[in-house]
């Protein structure tokens, strides 16, 4: 089963705000921070972003953690 996680990072002073979707196995993806979107919504762009990347299909079921979001794989 592959999971992806994602997380928040806030802005420095070279970068604005943006979230990483992370599969654990080296495929990551990095997108600008959706201010027109909120909460998890945000998270679940990042990680279909990754899917698409990646050509993964299905759905994804989301849990929150304390470092951010896990999106796995339904049946």
């Amino acid at each position: 089963m592959k999971a992806i996680t994602t997380k928040y990072h806030g802005p420095t002073n070279t970068k604005g705000s943006r979230i990483i979707a992370d599969d654990g196995d080296g495929n990551r993806v990095t997108i600008s921070y959706p201010y027109e979107l909120s909460g998890e919504a945000c998270h679940r762009k990042a990680a279909d972003e990754l899917c698409t990347k990646m050509g993964w299909t299905g759905t994804l079921a989301a849990g929150w953690t304390k470092t951010g979001y896990v999106f796995v794989f339904t049946s």
